[in-house]
């Protein structure tokens, strides 16, 4: 770890140089602190074991916790993570891009870590360009645990970022302030039906009512 590059980029329309400057510090292994639809986030190789050490060991927290990944489209989770259930499918169609993590079955090629020993990991679209775009040039999903020391508070503000992890990480991405608020809803969907894991920026009553309208539809 040394000297960390902040590069500024405009959220409307993300410099490709920028894009492609943070995937390739990811496919080689690099964490990179990137903007999201809440937070900033930090963006590592999660099928790397190594990468993934380096997020845990940035964030000086405990390898027993899982960490979320963000995806540039629905078709970037099939392939890589694994088929969508047909509940988490209609629940993608209808919220992602946005606020919703899905649980689902952790793929064996992911580093072990990830899943934090829970055989499922956490996955999302952000509603945010400049992480879509990272994902997609990476040409795989990422990890994006909260940019911040672990026991400490996540934040919106890239500065932040660069003062607390300004010496551990190898790229900050500035696209400016993040929206802030609530993190992402956290629904568990490997079951029969899907359950709710952690409250968050999507209400939970949203979710049910589009869910039970769904199967109004399906019955009729």
């Amino acid at each position: 770890m040394g000297a960390m590059r902040r590069v500024f980029v405009d959220r409307g329309s993300p410099q490709r140089d920028a894009i492609d400057e943070a995937a390739k510090w990811i496919a080689n292994g690099g964490v990179v602190a990137i903007p999201t639809d809440t937070l900033y986030g930090l963006a590592a190789d999660p099928f790397s074991a190594a990468a993934v050490a380096r997020v845990f060991e940035v964030k000086g927290r405990q390898t027993d916790r899982a960490v979320p990944l963000i995806a540039a489209s629905t078709e970037q989770v099939s392939v890589h993570i694994g088929r969508l259930s047909p509940d988490a499918e209609r629940l993608a169609a209808r919220f992602w891009p946005g606020p919703l993590t899905l649980l689902v079955a952790a793929p064996r090629a992911l580093a072990k870590d990830v899943s934090g020993g829970t055989g499922r990991v956490g996955v999302r679209v952000p509603a945010d360009d400049v992480a879509r775009r990272i994902c997609a040039a990476v040409g795989r999903p990422v990890t994006a645990t909260s940019a911040n020391v672990s026991g400490g508070a996540a934040t919106a503000d890239p500065s932040e970022v660069e003062r607390t992890l300004g010496d551990r990480i190898d790229l900050l991405i500035d696209a400016g302030p993040t929206p802030g608020g609530a993190p992402s809803t956290i629904v568990d969907a490997t079951g029969t039906t899907p359950v709710l894991v952690r409250a968050g920026a999507l209400a939970w009553d949203e979710i049910e009512a589009w869910l039970s309208n769904e199967q109004d539809a399906r019955r009729r």
